[in-house]
């Protein structure tokens, strides 16, 4: 992929090996670019997707992750992530665990001040479900095959699972997933509430784009307040929904939106 839009774009992706990135003024589009080992995360795509989250950091811009597209021609099938990449987990000890590689970069990914989309088409196992859980939206395919198999392997699903699909579907799905290795069809996918739509494989990044269109037009401010104060630990509200809501209604743009609303009335 190459950047599509002029005004915004300063991350150097030139030497990026395992991801491509479409960068717009008001988003970036991430795709895993692993599709000979099944998109699986190393240590170097970890390392890029870090660029990408310090990127987001200090320049705010939605983000859109997807993975590898079929390809009809070659019978290449469709993959989001297949997990982390096994030779490297096999070879890691104690001390790697408690380093939470890929914990922290999905944490980090989860706390980006804009929101997050994942376009999820075939599999999307261990820690690349976790990815996709760290997303604020999740959109998939009737392909997609969503779950964590950690258990087989001999390991826990540490990278966000153990808490973060418990909070998306419920315990006891959730339990049947980590404990029991249950693999989630596209459908149940959507059933369960850990996709919020199904689409066809062409329109998959037709309707991730046309989300965060939809998000655009919101002020980007208030969005970044919103998601915030979402996340925010229970014991923290009212206080930081009140705290939130001075700072916007000092904000020009509540001035400017809510006059427009109100001469759109008037007409």
């Amino acid at each position: 992929m190459t950047a599509s839009t002029s005004a915004v774009e300063v991350l150097n992706t030139s030497r990026f090996t395992t991801l491509k990135v479409d960068q717009r003024d008001d988003r970036l589009h991430v795709c895993l670019h692993r599709p000979d080992v099944r998109n699986a995360i190393d240590a170097l795509m970890v390392e890029e997707l870090h660029a990408v989250c310090a990127e987001l950091e200090s320049n705010p811009r939605m983000l859109i992750l997807s993975g590898t597209a079929a390809d009809p021609s070659s019978g290449t099938k469709a993959i989001f992530a297949s997990g982390a990449d096994i030779a490297q987990l096999r070879a890691r000890r104690r001390d790697d665990a408690l380093a939470g590689i890929n914990s922290s970069l999905f944490n980090r990914i989860a706390g980006l001040p804009m929101p997050v989309i994942a376009a999820l088409d075939g599999f999307a196992l261990g820690g690349g479900a976790e990815l996709a859980y760290a997303a604020d939206f999740r959109i998939g395919t009737a392909g997609l095959r969503m779950g964590n198999p950690e258990t087989g392997l001999g390991i826990l699903a540490a990278a966000g699972a153990t808490w973060r699909l418990r909070e998306l579907v419920g315990e006891p799905l959730a339990k049947e997933i980590l404990l029991a290795g249950r693999i989630l069809t596209g459908e149940e996918c959507l059933d369960a509430g850990l996709i919020t739509q199904l689409v066809e494989p062409e329109h998959l990044i037709e309707a991730a784009n046309a989300l965060a269109d939809r998000i655009a037009r919101q002020d980007a401010l208030a969005v970044r307040l919103t998601k915030s104060v979402f996340h925010a630990p229970r014991e923290a509200h009212p206080l930081i929904d009140t705290l939130a809501q001075g700072m916007l209604f000092e904000s020009p743009a509540k001035f400017d939106l809510m006059q427009q609303f109100l001469d759109r009335k008037k007409s």
